[in-house]
């Protein structure tokens, strides 16, 4: 990934240690009490461009890496330790706003059920019908880019969880995941097609392309995925929040596919959001009864975590739409007003 610029005294220091700008032992013996400093002080962790875009990096080191960054510091202990504090504070915030009511039985069908309750609940506004029959062509570049920070490398957060299960979950959260590379046709792999999409529409298909022009809170709906799928102990909430991710994405992609149908793009455009109706309609019933309640049956103890996963998805996504569409009907960009344009 390109080295994207930094945002703060944290993704300064991030950035200047795994790329090598100065020594890096100074930088490395202040970087713990500076993110506990940023993370003290900062007045919302999940609208912290600072912190949520050093947190996006530290991450990123498991992943595809970040230009000039030496392979050596995926491992480093200082700097898995700033990690560390703040996935930790990340989650400690999230569960502060995350209630969930009484739990259901520790069976697969009433956790389907659950599931199947709490997508149908959530409230706020709805992005899939705006695009359908309002949003401008401007806006729909807008929320090709704000997409595009996870999904060019959609489905890897959610892989890591993969070696954390056993029987009938982990079989569950293979099917799916093979779908979502494409049955091992690489051209066929979600994230190539949404790669396609960026280029019908002349925009940039590189990982990590737009990331600086894109606000922290949809750096925080990516990081959200990586801090579950990256915990053993978090093993529970990376299968909830998958499973609403598939619970509530062949309805949406329809509406989507309208949208820019509506503005006269090509079936090329919308294949990635036609090809997601018809995938993940079959994907929610794996993914709630199969990988999420047979994860519960066999791992009674993860049911709250499943659903806290599940929660946490619905209301950090929820919260990334507020701001977009807030943005659009006060008739500003929704990127960052700092970043040159990038359509």
């Amino acid at each position: 990934m390109k080295q994207p610029s930094a945002r703060g005294t944290v993704s300064e220091l991030v950035l200047g240690i795994i790329t090598g700008v100065g020594p890096a032992q100074p930088a490395l013996d202040g970087l713990p009490d500076a993110v506990d400093r940023a993370v003290v002080s900062t007045p919302d962790l999940l609208f912290d461009d600072d912190l949520q875009l050093a947190l996006f990096c530290l991450y990123e080191l498991h992943y595809s890496g970040i230009d000039g960054a030496s392979t050596d510091w995926e491992w480093n202990p200082t700097l898995i330790g700033a990690r560390g504090r703040i996935s930790a504070a990340m989650e400690a915030r999230i569960r502060q706003e995350v209630a969930l009511g009484e739990l259901p039985a520790a069976k697969s069908e009433a956790v389907a059920a659950e599931l199947f309750r709490m997508t149908g609940e959530a409230g706020g506004p709805s992005m899939s019908r705006f695009v359908a029959k309002e949003a401008t062509d401007q806006q729909l570049r807008e929320f090709l880019i704000n997409k595009s920070i996870y999904q060019l490398k959609e489905a890897d957060p959610h892989t890591f969880a993969i070696p954390r299960l056993t029987g009938r979950a982990k079989a569950a959260l293979v099917e799916i995941q093979a779908d979502e590379y494409g049955g091992g046709r690489p051209a066929r792999m979600h994230s190539a097609l949404f790669a396609k999409t960026l280029r019908e529409l002349d925009l940039d298909d590189t990982y990590g392309a737009y990331l600086d022009t894109t606000p922290a809170i949809t750096l925080a709906s990516s990081n959200l995925m990586s801090l579950f799928g990256l915990s053993r102990r978090l093993r529970g909430a990376a299968v909830g929040h998958l499973a609403v991710y598939e619970m509530t994405s062949s309805q949406p992609n329809r509406l989507y596919s309208r949208g820019f149908k509506r503005h006269g793009y090509s079936e090329e455009a919308r294949e990635y959001f036609d090809e997601h109706v018809e995938a993940d309609a079959v994907h929610e019933q794996i993914a709630s009864r199969d990988m999420a309640g047979g994860l519960v049956e066999s791992e009674p103890d993860l049911l709250e975590d499943v659903l806290f996963g599940a929660a946490a998805a619905l209301y950090v996504d929820g919260l990334m739409t507020v701001q977009v569409m807030d943005a659009w009907a006060g008739g500003r960009t929704s990127l960052l007003h700092s970043a040159a344009s990038p359509v």
